[in-house]
Order: C-alpha cells, then sequence, then structure tokens
C-alpha cells in the first residue's frame, strides 16, 4: 500500500504535525502570483487596454518589487518574529489580488500587480525559513521538499480553475487570490512564532547590528555563491514559463490547451520530485554531487524541449527540466537555512529568494531583446529555440558554476 514513508522516507511524518500543516497552508498563495495569470494573459488584452507586447509586464510587475522587499521582509522576520511578517503578507497579497478584477485600465492592474508583490515578499522567504527554525537535517530537507511538492500542486490545479472561470468573466480568475483571507484567519488564530528570542532588540541600534552581521555573512563566499546559485533556477524554469505558449503554439503549431498541459505537466513533475529531497539529502553526505546532477537535468531538460520537433518529445525534456528544477530548489533552500545562525536565517534565505525574483524579472525582458535580435539573421523559429536552449544553459551553468566555488570554500565563521 502506498503510504507518505513510502514515497518521501522515515521523515514524512512530518505531514501531520500542526505547525508544518498551517505553513503548508499558507503555502497554497504565493506560487499563484505568477501561475494563476499564466493561462490568461492572452484573455486580458483587451479588456484592459494592453497589446500582446506588453501583456508580460503583469508578470515583471509582480515580481520586481520583491527584490527589494524580500531581503526587509527577511531582517523584519528575524527582529519581530515570523507570524507578523506572514499575517501582513497574506492579507496585502490576497486584497491587491483580488482589486484587480475591479480595474478597468491596464495601468492600474499593473500598480495592483507591483503591491501583489509586496505581499509575496512576505511569503515564501518567510516560509522557508519557518522550516528551518523547526527542523534540521534530512528532516528540514524533506520538509522543504513537501513545501515544493505544495507549490507544483497549487499550480497545476488553480490554473485549470482560471483557465474555465476566464470564458466566464476576465475578471474571476483573480478572485481566486481571495482564499488569502480565509487563511489568514486561521494563522492568526493557531500559527504559534517559531522563534523563540523574537522581538529581543527591537531597536534601531540592534537592526543596525543586525545589518553589519548580514554584511559580514553575505561576504563570506559560502553564502554569496549559494544566493546567486538559488537565483540561477529561475532562469530556466522562467524562461519556460514565458516562451511554453509561444513554442507550443507558434513554433510547433499546437493549441493553447496543449501549452496549457505542457505547463501542468512540468508542474506535477517538480512536484512529484520535490518528495524525494530529504531522501537524496540521506543518501548524499555532500550535497554538491546531487546539485550538479539536478542543475544539469534542469537545464538540459529545457534545451531539449526548445529542439523538439514535437509535443510528445518537448514533454520528455519538460519532465526532465521539471524534476531537475523540483530537487534544485528544495535541496538550496535546504542548504540556504544551514549556513547561518539562526538569528540570520531569516535574512539570507530572503537574499536568496530575491536573487530569484531579480532573475524571474529579468529573465522574459532578456530573452525577448535575445528573440528579437536572433529573428532577423535567423528567422523566428529558430530564434525562439536557439534562446530557449541558451537560458537552459545559462540556468544551469551559473549554477554548477557557484557550487564548485562554493565546495571550495571554508566554513562560514561569523566570529572572524
Amino acid at each position: 500500500m502506498v503510504s507518505p514513508s513510502s514515497i518521501a522516507g522515515a521523515d514524512s511524518g512530518i505531514v501531520r504535525e500542526r505547525p508544518f500543516q498551517l505553513l503548508l497552508l499558507i503555502n497554497v498563495l504565493p506560487p499563484l502570483g505568477t501561475a494563476l495569470l499564466s493561462p490568461v494573459l492572452g484573455s486580458l488584452v483587451e479588456p484592459l487596454g494592453a497589446s500582446t507586447a506588453n501583456i508580460g509586464l503583469m508578470m515583471s510587475a509582480f515580481t520586481a518589487p520583491s527584490i527589494v522587499v524580500i531581503p526587509i521582509a527577511g531582517v523584519i522576520s528575524d527582529r519581530y518574529g515570523r507570524r507578523p511578517v506572514l499575517i501582513f503578507g497574506l492579507c496585502w497579497f490576497g486584497l491587491a489580488g483580488t482589486a484587480i478584477a475591479f480595474v478597468s485600465t491596464f495601468t492600474a492592474a499593473l500598480a495592483l500587480r507591483a503591491l501583489q508583490g509586496i505581499g509575496f515578499a512576505a511569503l515564501t522567504p518567510i516560509i522557508i525559513t519557518s522550516i528551518g527554525d523547526l527542523y534540521e537535517g534530512t528532516k528540514e530537507a524533506t520538509a522543504q521538499g513537501f513545501r515544493f511538492t505544495g507549490s507544483g500542486l497549487s499550480q497545476t490545479v488553480f490554473p485549470l480553475a482560471a483557465g474555465v472561470l476566464v470564458g466566464m468573466a476576465w475578471q474571476y480568475p483573480f478572485l481566486l487570490y481571495a482564499v488569502a483571507f480565509p487563511i489568514a484567519a486561521v494563522v492568526y488564530a493557531s500559527f504559534e512564532e517559531p522563534l523563540d528570542e523574537a522581538g529581543a532588540e527591537g531597536s534601531e541600534a540592534g537592526i543596525r547590528t543586525h545589518l553589519g552581521d548580514m554584511r559580514r555573512l553575505v561576504a563570506h563566499r559560502r553564502a554569496w555563491t549559494v544566493v546567486v546559485a538559488r537565483g540561477s533556477a529561475n532562469v530556466a524554469w522562467f524562461g519556460f514559463l514565458t516562451y511554453n505558449s509561444i513554442l507550443v503554439v507558434d513554433v510547433l503549431g499546437y493549441t493553447p490547451a496543449e501549452a496549457g498541459v505542457l505547463a501542468a505537466l512540468a508542474s506535477l513533475s517538480y512536484a512529484l520530485a520535490a518528495t524525494q529531497a530529504g531522501r537524496i539529502a540521506d543518501v548524499f553526505d555532500d550535497r554538491l554531487y546531487p546539485l550538479v546532477a539536478t542543475n544539469l537535468s534542469m537545464g538540459a531538460g529545457l534545451a531539449f524541449a526548445f529542439l523538439a520537433r514535437s509535443l510528445a518529445v518537448a514533454a520528455v525534456g519538460v519532465v526532465f527540466m521539471g524534476m531537475g528544477f523540483g530537487l534544485v530548489l528544495s535541496i538550496y533552500r535546504s542548504v540556504i537555512t544551514t549556513l547561518p545562525p539562526a538569528d540570520l536565517r531569516g535574512g539570507l534565505v530572503s537574499l536568496g529568494e530575491g536573487s530569484g525574483r531579480a532573475a524571474a524579472t529579468a529573465t522574459p525582458v532578456v530573452m525577448g531583446v535575445a528573440v528579437a535580435l536572433a529573428t532577423r539573421p535567423l528567422g523566428f523559429e529558430a530564434a525562439v529555440r536557439a534562446v530557449g536552449v541558451g537560458a537552459g544553459v545559462a540556468g544551469a551553468g551559473v549554477g554548477v558554476a557557484c557550487l564548485l566555488l562554493m565546495s571550495a570554500s571554508p566554513p562560514i565563521r561569523m566570529g572572524e
């Protein structure tokens, strides 16, 4: 009989622990910031007065603010606790996202998406940090994997619902963001602060000391390399999300519905792969080897998908890309939470997530410019394929290079 332990290993019992269940409940929301819009962006062009050239700004407007806000949220959570930051993030995310259903201009929608990105900045990094507060070792790696599995399932189910709702009215998908409010109520009533010393030294002097400690931490090569490596994984994933429909519809000649199936397959692949993060951490004493392997799987899978001549072949590449992405992010996040002392954990995790959001913001823009420049000498189809392959090579290559630098770095000693 299939059981959680047979799938994810001996540490799978954490799914029955209330603190972790609450973190999984909160985690339903953040992935929807981008995934919910992926199947409906084309349907927003006419009602919002946008164009096919600029509708992608609905994605960038969401990811850009968090580059700055995520590190700030991490520092605040280290000083004042995880719980208040999570409750604020849920309410702000839900309020700004739901409000988009009640505007009628592209400018207003972009402004609300930017505000919603601030709410996101107070969610995912703090969830990851809270898992690091609660668990250690392989148990922590298993928890990070389960969290990412939840993200994948959320990105599989809700976009399908959005695709149905947008056929009724373009506003309806945004009403799904209102699920944030009952979740915030549950967190307010039941979530216990995992950081025992939250609030100590909340003075201006204490914050200055904390920021100085963060600067010394990030100056360590072992710290900044893993932050950059964490960000590089998003190059491959957001390269796929941005050009999936163009690859499937404009290059391969299939339908938008089949593009949606390919996106769902990618999310499902990383959701299932992430359940194995704890087992892999248990097998390998040095996480360098699985991280290098999963980076290569992610990058090669994306390149294979963009070189494919049929949807079935592209699907094979997408599965390998999704598996690599699910494992690499779960293990990266587990590594990041173990590097710093507890009072700096939120700050370093937030820098890693900020790195990821920077990559998520820049990738669609850089790929768009690259496709435009390459179309004249190569033609549109060849340009899309070449840029897609380049995104896979860049994402995996930067990750592997940072991992090799990290493995040759001395341990972090904050007293030095």
